[in-house]
C-alpha cells in the first residue's frame, strides 16, 4: 500500500462513489485512499492460474472464485481490498449485486516487494490491527510469493489462526475450499520459478 491519496478523511460512501468512476482501483483503510500499482507478468500468472484452478474445482459448488477487480469489504475494520484472488460461498454475497463482497471464505495475495509488509501485517497478521482476522466468514489467508516458489497459508482452526508454509515440491492444500494441488502447479510459467 502506498501513501494516501487524500490526508483528509473519507466516508465509505464517497469513496465507493469515486471508484464506480475511476480509471484505477484504490483501496480504502479507514477514511483514507490509497493508489493501487499495476502488477509484474509473474503477478498476472500466478493470479490467473490461481482464479482457473480454484474456479474449475469449484463450478458445481454455489462457491464464486473472483479475481482482483472485486472488492471485499471489512466492516469491523472500515477498509475496502482488492484481494488477488477471493473465494465466498455466502448466499448474502452470492444474491447480492453490490460491487463488493462482505463474507469471503479464502483470500490470496500475491506479494510483491511494494505490498509484502502490509499484507503480512495491517491486512492479517498485525494483532493490533490484523484486518482480514476482523471477517467471522474468513478461513484462510494465503500469501503467494512471486519471486520464487513459497507459499504461507494462514488458517482458522479452534485454537486461533494457525501458519504452514509450502516450498518446491510439496502439496498446497486450501482447507477451506478443500481443493488439493502440487505447488507446480500454481507456479506453471512464472518465469523464474521451478516450473517456469
Amino acid at each position: 500500500m502506498k501513501a494516501p491519496y487524500s490526508r483528509f478523511y473519507i466516508s465509505p460512501e464517497d469513496y465507493l462513489a469515486g471508484e464506480r468512476v475511476s480509471p484505477i482501483k484504490h483501496e480504502y483503510r479507514q477514511g483514507h485512499v490509497y493508489a493501487m500499482v499495476g502488477a509484474k507478468k509473474s503477478h498476472v500468472i500466478l493470479a490467473s492460474n490461481l482464479t482457473t484452478l480454484l474456479n474449475v474445482y469449484l463450478q458445481d459448488s454455489p462457491c464464486l472464485v473472483m479475481s482482483s477487480d472485486m472488492k471485499v469489504r471489512l466492516e469491523a475494520a472500515d477498509c475496502y481490498y482488492y484481494p488477488d484472488v477471493v473465494v465466498t460461498c455466502d448466499e448474502r454475497d452470492l444474491s447480492t449485486t453490490e460491487d463488493f463482497i462482505r463474507f469471503p471464505t479464502l483470500v490470496i495475495e500475491i506479494l510483491s516487494d511494494s505490498t509484502a509488509a502490509f499484507d503480512r501485517g495491517d491486512k492479517f497478521a498485525d494483532y493490533k490491527f490484523a484486518d482480514y482476522q476482523t471477517v467471522p466468514t474468513l478461513r484462510e489467508y494465503v500469501l503467494v510469493n512471486q519471486a520464487e516458489m513459497a507459499l504461507e497459508c494462514y488458517r482458522l482452526t479452534a485454537e486461533g489462526w494457525v501458519g504452514q508454509r509450502y516450498g518446491v515440491g510439496d502439496t498446497v492444500r486450501f482447507e477451506s475450499v478443500g481443493l488439493e494441488c502440487a505447488i507446480a502447479t500454481l507456479y506453471q510459467k512464472v518465469p523464474g520459478t521451478a516450473a517456469g
